[in-house]
């Protein structure tokens, strides 16, 4: 397919890429992200790109790439209640020497492009930097939790936990991979075992691409630590749990110290969450135990019996663009009933502005259509970004508000704020378990 006629700055040019052009991609990656492992170590490892989705730029008079972007084709992203196709954006990199001279500009409104040809209603992404997409739509649209947990700490009691068995394994695809995609997806589907409300932004590895660097375990992963390992919990030989980790450890004149270094920790129910967690936190010779990420309502948040000393955490998790609004905001479903008129604004995609009514009873289907302001005024006006924000349900309308952000029109409009916030919520907190 060919590329989107968006323009670059004099001097530069578009390249499609390919698996051939790896060693390209390597050397940008290392200069836009620096580290420590080598070329070759790097190219080892198996590439997540879906590479009909990855563009380069070139540059007059220098050599190999000078930016570069991509995206994962999520067709299954999940969103209140639903899922919708979702341009997942990434390995998004500027040389040094060529920052500052509007190649992201022309990157982002390529990938825009892109995604509105797919069909695809939203973009989302982590950001490396949290200031950068703000200016081009994106909204930070969920957080995670980040916690140190000491080990042995206290845990709560659950009616059913002692009845799970735990496997402690070496971690291999071969072994696991059914496993963990299958708890992950039910997880995700229905968080806790609470039916009927699943978790927002819990997007699963759909290419095969992303499956292969999952399951890698080269010592260029590991940071110093040991190869991975994986503890299943079971109820009657049923898989209802699992976590995957590394471990390091040191000797100190005090005795040894460890740390766990846990990956997904993932459970289907609270009873099994008990278990795995009890498992997780009684490792020998290890003093702390740190998952990567967390929703911010995971059940150990309830299960710990101090959480303050796991020292909580809260940084960024996804950023969402609303690249189709009517499309996006029927693909949902939404928290209470509601029936309220949007103003949405949006520079960098002109035809998603206009006046939108959006209609729902809670848990069902919902319904967008364009309408005349001169005819419906607007009772709330927003920009893509703020929708962005507020579109996973895990930030709220009515804090937007409050900082000026999102605009209540006189009138009705009072009510449709406190209207729109509670059903734009949702009572799973946002979130995906792994960084894209």
């Amino acid at each position: 397919m060919a590329l989107p006629q968006i323009a670059l700055p004099a001097g530069y040019r578009w390249r499609t890429l390919t698996p051939d052009d790896q060693r390209l991609v390597t050397e940008l990656d290392t200069w836009a992200f620096p580290t420590g492992h080598s070329h070759d170590d790097l190219d080892a490892a198996p590439s997540p790109l879906t590479w009909e989705r990855a563009v380069g730029i070139e540059a007059d008079g220098s050599d190999g790439l000078v930016a570069m972007h991509a995206s994962y084709p999520f067709a299954q992203f999940p969103v209140p209640g639903a899922e919708l196709p979702t341009a997942g954006l990434t390995w998004v990199g500027v040389h040094p020497q060529h920052r500052r001279r509007g190649l992201l500009t022309s990157m982002i409104d390529l990938h825009l492009a892109r995604s509105v040809e797919r069909g695809e209603p939203l973009s989302a992404l982590f950001a490396a930097e949290a200031a950068i997409y703000g200016r081009f739509g994106y909204g930070h649209a969920a957080d995670d939790l980040r916690l140190d947990v000491p080990r042995g700490a206290a845990l709560r009691d659950v009616p059913g936990a002692e009845r799970h068995t735990v496997r402690v394994e070496v971690a291999s695809r071969e072994r696991h991979g059914a496993l963990v995609d299958r708890l992950h997806r039910a997880a995700g589907a229905a968080p806790a075992g609470v039916p009927g409300l699943n978790r927002p932004g819990w997007v699963t590895r759909e290419t095969e691409e992303l499956q292969a660097v999952l399951w890698d375990d080269a010592p260029v992963h590991r940071g110093g630590r040991e190869s991975r390992r994986i503890i299943v919990v079971e109820l009657d030989g049923e898989p209802r749990g699992y976590v995957t980790f590394r471990r390091n450890l040191s000797w100190e004149p005090t005795g040894p110290r460890g740390q766990v270094s846990a990956g997904e920790v993932v459970a289907l129910d609270a009873a099994a969450a008990r278990a795995l967690w009890g498992a997780l936190l009684d490792l020998d010779l290890t003093n702390e135990v740190s998952p990567f990420i967390l929703p911010v309502d995971d059940v150990v948040t309830q299960l710990l019996v101090n959480l303050r000393a796991a020292a909580p955490r809260t940084p960024d998790n996804l950023w969402v663009r609303v690249v189709d609004v009517p499309a996006a905001l029927a693909g949902r479903q939404y928290a209470a009933d509601v029936d309220v008129t949007l103003a949405v604004t949006d520079t960098r995609l002109p035809a998603n502005a206009g006046v939108y009514r959006l209609r729902a009873e809670a848990f069902g289907p919902a319904t967008v259509e364009r309408v005349d302001p001169e005819v419906q005024a607007p009772e709330l006006s927003l920009d893509v970004r703020e929708l962005g924000a507020a579109y996973l349900g895990g930030k709220s309308l009515a804090t937007l508000a409050a900082v000026g952000l999102v605009t209540v029109h006189p009138g009705r409009g009072q009510g449709a704020l406190a209207r729109a916030s509670a059903a734009f919520g949702w009572p799973v907190a946002p979130g995906a378990s792994w960084v894209f």
